[in-house]
């Protein structure tokens, strides 16, 4: 069992009342010592008094603000030393944060519930998935495993770090888990099997594309902008290669659009160059932590 001080749950809601009457007990019952924060998000319905009347502490939003702003309202306000984020609409199990934070306790920073392939909510964001989760790894060097779970567990003092970096959005999961890739936490997973979400998502299906692309940007952006600028680079570059020898064999000359490839090519590349050193700026703090904990 642990203590209050031991762990944090998060829990972001907006209109959550329903499921909140059976989560929060069963949580209590579990965790009776664990803090239990729920951050109502604007909600319409009876999020914040359900909450209270079942012994959770409840900080509200005086209007929707998003799932990642709720989740940084809660990481600001959460006082121990391990913090779990949950969903509120029943899609996740309780009774899954024990071996949340058993591996955390193994020596993992992070530990993220991975969704079994089956129980994703729908065809179309299973195989979205199953292409960040590549791209990722691809990005990462690592197996990830599920790079969209908002399940997870992670150590408070290193999480609230990287508040900064975090959306308003829906895809904070992206960012917490690159950003710990990039400093050298060490990140877990553990299976976990989703239910079915009990209630109306806040997900707009229409929004996956933008959302996929974004999460693209951020990948490239945050863990390691040469990895995805190089490639671009290279590829503009070896188009105007071609295009060049093509223009020269046939026509005998060296074409503005041969000219302008080269030039996006290394513009490309300067921007991947200056983009890693920003990067770096933001990681700063946590390796010079690293390095005096070692000593």
């Amino acid at each position: 069992m642990h203590s209050k001080k031991d762990m944090s749950i998060v829990i972001p809601a907006k209109n959550e009342a329903e499921n909140l009457r059976q989560l929060i007990p069963s949580i209590k019952t579990l965790y009776p010592d664990a803090e239990v924060i729920i951050v109502n998000d604007g909600s319409s319905d009876a999020t914040k008094t359900v909450a209270e009347d079942a012994g959770a502490t409840v900080i509200t939003h005086p209007y929707s603000m998003g799932n990642g702003a709720a989740i940084k309202t809660g990481a600001r306000s959460a006082s121990g030393e391990i913090i779990i984020f949950m969903d509120g609409d029943g899609q996740h199990k309780p009774e899954d944060i024990e071996r949340l934070v058993h591996k955390v306790n193994d020596g993992y920073d992070m530990v993220v519930g991975a969704r079994m392939l089956d129980t994703h909510s729908s065809v179309f964001r299973r195989y979205a998935n199953i292409l960040y989760n590549k791209l990722a790894s691809l990005m990462t060097g690592h197996k990830i495993e599920d790079l969209t779970s908002g399940f997870r567990a992670a150590r408070t003092r290193h999480f609230k770090k990287f508040l900064y970096l975090l959306p308003n959005g829906f895809s904070y999961p992206t960012t917490s888990t690159m950003a710990f890739f990039r400093s050298g936490l060490p990140v877990g997973y553990i299976p976990v099997r989703a239910e079915k979400r009990k209630g109306k998502s806040h997900i707009r299906i229409l929004h996956d594309g933008t959302r996929f692309f974004i999460i693209i940007l951020k990948i490239g952006a945050l863990f390691s902008p040469m990895r995805f600028f190089l490639p671009i680079s290279a590829g503009l570059f070896c188009i105007g290669l071609a295009y060049y020898g093509y223009t020269y064999i046939n026509f005998n000359r060296f074409t503005n659009m041969s000219a302008l490839l080269f030039i996006s090519s290394l513009l490309t590349f300067l921007i991947g160059v200056i983009s890693e050193q920003i990067s770096s700026l933001h990681y700063k703090g946590i390796e010079d932590e690293q390095r005096r904990t070692k000593r």
